[in-house]
């Protein structure tokens, strides 16, 4: 088949280099051009050596008039704020786009608005009027959307491991939907590639901490996600974020109260039931001890299902890669869908150990 030719900006960051990572080895892809805002004119093999004789584009200014654009598809993997001031001229002229921030998660002004109140942005979305065709990215909730999608948001990294791993109780009337807590850890490398005193490592060595403990920019699409499954108009949930001495990797431990008569029968056949065909979703027996580096560096989300008898709750465990299944991967996974080949390709491979 003729190759897919990808334009890539904010290649130089984690999120673009992840990509580049993944890209490489796409059988069906062909890298078109490198941009980003920074190292203009370097190798990308300049800024990360274990590229060289994989990649080594030159990265471009995307104002440069000399960057290729002849791209069958787009990512953003670039902050809020930008893609959406800038997808319009690439859909306009035929070309999909993949967006890793929260431009796009939202198909309404309004939920835009309330989200961006949250991260402190502006509420008013640069290009409104795109919103009503923007899928949000999670392929396990939405793979006929994407399908049919030339606009899609990939969902945050915190937000994949919590949604995949409570999905089905909700789904199926398991739990109580107004009681559910998240307690999320994840690798230093979530806060990006920008350089912050709090990230050094003398500040960020055996120390862990909890941020944004009310408020945190990913709840509210965790919410709606949840919402949608039960087509409630409302829930609400606990979510606290935690930042851990590892270089990546998320681990959500998720706490719901179970309906009566609910047994671990039960949470296996729903999420059997949910999950059997989904290629990157695996489930663990009760007690069975997953480790962050069990998905490191794959697009996998483990799920460990558990019950405490004595309080009657479900304890379900959750770990992905936050660069690859809560990023790259997931992104990949969504242009695979997006251009109609196997949702796998380029993606099936088990990580790396120890």
């Amino acid at each position: 088949m003729k190759k897919i030719r990808v334009g890539l900006i904010g290649a130089t960051g984690y999120g673009g280099v992840g990509l580049i990572e993944l890209l490489i080895n796409h059988p069906y892809v062909t890298i078109g051009a490198l941009m980003a805002k920074h190292d203009i004119n370097k190798p990308i093999s300049a800024i990360y050596p274990h590229l060289k004789g994989f990649c080594d584009l030159l990265v471009f200014d995307p104002s440069d008039p000399d960057c290729p654009d002849d791209f069958d598809i787009v990512f953003y993997a670039t902050p809020d704020g930008v893609g959406q001031k800038e997808a319009s001229k690439w859909l306009n002229n035929g070309v999909k786009v993949i967006d890793y921030s929260g431009d796009f998660r939202f198909n309404d002004k309004d939920s835009y608005a309330s989200y961006a109140a949250r991260i402190g942005k502006a509420k008013e979305h640069a290009d409104p009027d795109i919103l009503p065709n923007s899928i949000y990215g999670l392929p396990e909730l939405h793979r006929r959307e994407i399908a049919s999608s030339d606009l899609v948001g990939n969902p945050g990294c915190f937000a994949v491991s919590c949604i995949l791993g409570l999905a089905p109780a909700l789904k199926f009337g398991l739990i109580d939907s107004k009681d559910i807590i998240f307690d999320a850890k994840s690798g230093v490398s979530g806060a990006g590639k920008t350089p912050s005193p709090m990230f050094h490592f003398p500040a960020r060595y055996e120390a862990v901490n909890a941020y944004k403990v009310t408020g945190h920019q990913h709840v509210y699409e965790i919410e709606r996600e949840l919402a949608g499954l039960r087509q409630s108009k409302e829930i609400k949930i606990t979510f606290t974020p935690h930042v851990i001495p590892v270089s990546r990797g998320i681990i959500t431990t998720i706490y719901a109260n179970l309906l009566p008569k609910v047994n671990l029968d039960s949470l296996r056949n729903a999420y059997s039931s949910m999950y059997s065909e989904e290629p990157f979703i695996r489930v663990f027996s009760h007690g069975e001890i997953l480790n962050t580096t069990d998905v490191r560096g794959s697009n996998f989300c483990n799920i460990s299902l558990n019950i405490d008898s004595r309080t009657g709750k479900l304890i379900a465990i959750s770990l992905i890669d936050n660069l690859v299944k809560g990023q790259a991967g997931n992104a990949l996974q969504n242009m695979n869908i997006m251009m109609q080949i196997e949702e796998t390709t380029g993606l099936m491979y088990p990580g790396s150990f120890p």
